[in-house]
């Protein structure tokens, strides 16, 4: 150890930083001829109790020429901070918090203006959530060696509302009816089977597309289109829109379709009116005014029976029954009345009769093209081109004659089914008037005179007249 007058305190000085992360060595009371030795600095680190982090290149580069650290503190150790653990969080499948309302783009680059709401749809048993869960901290140690403790990462927990569940371990959470994903109160995340609409479907609102029911407190205006897998119910009109739930519509103010808007039901469809749309329903549709000018499906029944209960012009098919009070009117206005058959296996066969007629023209086609090119075989003089067409033709022809077997036997099914058609009536409990053509599975009878009170069935193969009492 070099020869000091003074003690190396005198000539050294060592302090710590308030969180103990680094030790610093201070030149005091030096003249050039200074100098100092490693075990000398490992004495005096020593009685500062500085054991960790300590910077061996330093301490050796100071006793080789102190000089260079005279006028600053020499960092001459180095604690470890303590790594705080990271707070678990719960991770959303879903933007649950995005409040603006913008217009989809359309891979043209244009604007759909009529898609601005985007509803969280989510199947029962589908992944809502997950839990990600908190980091563990890492333990720090300050220079004197002591442990310099960290804090675990707290805990995320889920926000239960209503019409959710979680796993046993907590670490996911699934919707447990089909619904809307939507937070209340206080970050709750629930499930609602309900979408609700405060006001009309307009451009505010836009297209709305939902997995349970919706209710709209309000109308639907032109252009817009409403899709639910369950239940509509609609407060105010329906003016030129589409809608389509898998179960029922219902319309407390009326459907004005001019000729644009498609109502498709999955069971039922009630309004106090329709008036030049187009309405299917796989049950019934029920209407307490009127049915004007409109083409109604039914699978079962279409009922028109308040204090107007009136069916005017347009179409009407059902697979049981039509019942009104007044069916066409004083104008012999041309309605038509269809039951007794699925409308959907009537429109079915109209549109086979149209391909017959098309399969037999193209079939009698082939056929005199075939006959001039065998007379030409005939007499030798089928070229190569001629023989090759000849036999693409007896392939067309082949194929011709299977549409044609396939078709006739689809038809002659449908038909059949027309001939089961006893049970199938229309009523009109007030009047009908000239004009009106009912149909009850293959069979016509056109309305000449206004009749009174009567329904018309089939009996003893054709459409019966009888009077209600």
């Amino acid at each position: 150890m070099s020869e000091l007058t003074m003690p190396i305190s005198y000539y050294l000085d060592v302090s710590l930083s308030d969180d103990k992360q680094k030790a610093f060595l201070q030149f005091m009371n030096c003249d050039h001829s200074f100098r100092v030795t490693r075990e000398q600095l490992n004495e005096l680190l020593k009685s500062y109790h500085i054991v960790f982090g300590i910077d061996e290149e330093k301490l050796e580069a100071i006793c080789r020429d102190p000089k260079p650290f005279y006028n600053s503190k020499a960092v001459i150790a180095n604690g470890q901070a303590p790594l705080e653990g990271k707070d678990g969080y719960i991770s959303l499948l879903f933007d649950l918090d995005n409040k603006s309302k913008k217009p989809v783009e359309l891979d043209d680059g244009s604007v759909d203006f009529k898609e601005v709401t985007s509803i969280n749809n989510v199947r029962k048993g589908q992944l809502i959530a997950q839990r990600i869960p908190a980091t563990s901290g890492m333990d720090g140690r300050a220079v004197t060696g002591e442990i310099l403790f960290a804090k675990d990462g707290k805990e995320a927990r889920f926000k239960l509302g209503k019409n959710v569940v979680t796993d046993p371990e907590q670490t996911a959470m699934y919707a447990a009816i089909d619904g809307m994903v939507s937070k209340t109160d206080r970050d709750k995340i629930n499930v609602f089977p309900i979408f609700e609409v405060n006001g009309d479907v307009d451009y505010n609102i836009g297209n709305i597309d939902f997995v349970g029911s919706v209710v709209i407190r309000g109308s639907v205006l032109t252009g817009f289109r409403v899709r639910a897998s369950g239940d509509i119910r609609i407060t105010g009109s329906v003016d030129g829109a589409d809608l389509e739930a898998d179960g029922s519509i219902e319309i407390n103010a009326g459907i004005l379709g001019h000729n644009k808007g498609v109502i498709r039901a999955g069971k039922r469809v009630k309004s106090s009116f329709i008036q030049d749309a187009t309405v299917e329903a796989g049950e019934e549709v029920i209407v307490s005014q009127s049915i004007m000018h409109s083409h109604i499906r039914a699978g079962k029944r279409v009922v028109c029976k308040g204090t107007k209960g009136l069916i005017v012009g347009g179409m009407i098919q059902a697979g049981e029954l039509v019942s009104c009070r007044t069916i066409g009117n004083s104008m012999s206005t041309v309605t038509a009345i269809e039951v007794g058959v699925l409308p959907e296996l009537r429109n079915e066969l109209q549109q086979l009769r149209i391909q017959l007629k098309s399969l037999n023209e193209n079939l009698d086609k082939t056929e005199k093209a075939l006959s001039l090119l065998d007379q030409l075989a005939a007499i030798g003089q089928l070229s190569p081109d001629k023989l090759s067409m000849r036999v693409k033709l007896n392939h067309t022809k082949k194929q011709s004659i299977e549409d044609l077997t396939s078709t006739k036997e689809r038809v002659l099914e449908i038909e059949k089914s027309l001939e089961d058609s006893e049970n199938a009536k229309v009523e009109a409990i007030s009047n009908v008037y000239s004009g009106t053509k009912i149909v009850i599975g293959r069979y016509t009878k056109f309305i000449k005179d206004t009749a009174p009170r009567v329904k018309f069935q089939l009996m003893d193969g054709d459409i019966t007249l009888l009077p209600i009492v």
